[in-house]
């Protein structure tokens, strides 16, 4: 993600209450936002409903739609619109799951190839869940995992996003990946004794 004064000027304009700015923005991102939507939907079953540009539509507009928040720069902003998808997917996997199974989650390994294709909508849950977790016990682990998992960023574009150096990214991404291995592994432990 190569820093655009563009898109920046225009995100101050939005943070400065310019309405208009928000739709002098979305042509600017629009590619951005769809290959973002691109890759994760790749990872949905084929046959699902849920197209690139629909989906980019919901995330921007949940993005921008109340004009309430207000943007660092543009690595928070593409930090936002990977949060806004990973929420679209995650409540899409709630819907799938209370419809099929009564909304009984089941616990599952976490491994960086979960989100190559699309999970399960038990698997997403879980993964939501302990990303949470996550987030609770260190926001900036839970956000290298956002950026990399469901914006699909590298190490380096990661690091570029955050504004933290390559090495803090990828010992992060390490102990990230560890810990919620982890978790997973105990809950599922625990879901096994009964507890």
């Amino acid at each position: 993600m190569e820093a655009s004064p563009q898109v920046t000027r225009l995100l101050e304009q939005m943070n400065a209450g310019d309405r208009a700015a928000s739709d002098e923005l979305l042509p600017l991102v629009y590619d951005e936002l769809r290959e973002l939507a691109r890759v994760n939907l790749a990872k949905e079953r084929p046959g699902q409903t849920l197209q690139p540009t629909a989906l980019v539509h919901e995330a921007y507009l949940r993005l921008v739609g109340n004009g309430d928040v207000t943007w660092s720069n543009r690595g928070h902003f593409f930090g936002a619109a990977a949060i806004a998808i990973r929420r679209i997917l995650v409540d899409r996997a709630r819907q799938r799951q209370s419809l099929k199974h009564g909304g009984l989650y089941r616990r599952v390994e976490f491994r960086e190839e979960t989100l190559a294709h699309e999970p399960e909508a038990e698997t997403m849950l879980a993964i939501d869940e302990i990303l949470e977790r996550l987030h609770r016990y260190d926001a900036r682990k839970a956000q290298i995992v956002l950026l990399r998992c469901f914006a699909g960023l590298s190490l380096e574009q990661t690091a570029a996003a955050m504004c933290i150096t390559l090495h803090d990214v990828r010992s992060e991404w390490t102990y990230a990946r560890a810990w919620m291995h982890r978790e997973l592994a105990g809950e599922t432990d625990s879901s096994r004794s009964g507890v």
